[in-house]
């Protein structure tokens, strides 16, 4: 069974569980860990079902949670290597060090964690001297810290640990478990952005938020998909009115910046196919759009071509997660 989940959308935290065949992906972790439990739980989904977690770039709001997430689960986090430099430079702004330098010390480290390893299981098959000193030997109080006791505080300080991490390229597709996976690159002010196609089961779906216009690629992209996520960001009337300081609302309408419901609309109406069963509109602004703005001009783009096996046009939420769609 395929299973498409959007537990939060917005500029307040980004996650969405993907689930086909024995696989369970989450994209994005821009809410807490405590958080994403409780939306996962709301939504019918099981934590600890989830098998990695997918990164579309570092911006915070999509980022905030993944440590504590991936350590709490002991699951691997795919990153572009660009995208996974930025985030070890967010996390660790004041740190000296070159990311060639950094993935040196912790191929170092790794070594040193697996030789102390060795040691300790070649100590721990004592011959018959040992037992019989051992034996003798008066009995202390308390013993050393097991290896695992006095790695915990180490990896405590070091906010950018986790339990492992896999590299992916926009333009080349991989596979994590059950779910093929194609990266492409947005046009979007971050390190090394992309969205994603998804295939399993036979079903196709797409992932596109956090872009400032549809480049030819993203529009290839997009089509003959089963299901469309596309940003629906901001209202351009509200943006330019709102409260937001001129810089801000410069790079909101930037091409790197967000799409807006026109721009989105535009898409929908002369390039795309009209073959999603759904079409989601996410990363919704909450100070620059309106649900029902965002609603009314997808729907006029979308006039004429809903039926009642394609395009029923959801909306993604940031306080809530949305019913999880099943194919």
């Amino acid at each position: 069974m395929v299973r498409f989940t959007v537990l939060a959308s917005g500029s307040k935290g980004n996650s969405t569980v993907v689930s086909g065949g024995r696989t369970r992906i989450l994209v994005d972790c821009g809410l807490s860990c405590r958080e994403l439990f409780r939306r996962m739980k709301l939504a019918g989904e099981e934590p600890e079902t989830l098998d990695a977690i997918l990164i579309t770039h570092e911006h915070s709001d999509h980022v905030n949670g993944v440590a504590v997430t991936a350590r709490k689960l002991g699951i691997p986090v795919y990153f572009t290597e660009g995208t996974h430099r930025a985030w070890m430079r967010w996390l660790t702004p004041r740190r000296q060090m070159t990311y060639a330098q950094w993935l040196e010390q912790c191929r170092r480290q790794a070594a040193e964690r697996q030789a102390e390893a060795d040691t300790t299981a070649e100590e721990d098959e004592p011959d018959e001297s040992d037992l019989v000193e051992a034996a003798e030997a008066p009995q202390e109080a308390a013993g050393p810290a097991t290896p695992i006791e006095s790695a915990a505080p180490a990896k405590a300080k070091d906010p950018t640990w986790l339990p492992a991490v896999e590299y992916f390229r926009a333009g080349e597709p991989f596979e994590i478990g059950d779910i093929a996976v194609s990266p492409f690159t947005i046009p979007h002010d971050a390190a090394d952005p992309v969205g994603f196609v998804f295939r399993t089961e036979g079903v196709r779906m797409a992932f596109a938020t956090d872009l400032g216009y549809i480049s030819p690629n993203v529009r290839a992209q997009l089509q003959g998909v089963d299901l469309l996520l596309l940003e629906s960001n901001h209202d351009l009337e509200m943006l330019r009115d709102g409260p937001y300081p001129w810089a801000v609302k410069q790079r909101v309408l930037s091409r790197v910046g967000h799409l807006s419901n026109e721009a989105a609309a535009g898409f929908l109406e002369e390039d795309y196919d009209g073959q999603a069963a759904y079409v989601i509109l996410a990363h919704l602004s909450e100070s620059n759009n309106l649900p029902e703005l965002a609603r009314v001009t997808a729907e006029r783009a979308l006039n004429g071509r809903a039926s009642l096996l394609a395009n029923l046009l959801l909306l993604a939420k940031q306080h809530e997660p949305l019913s999880p769609i099943y194919f």
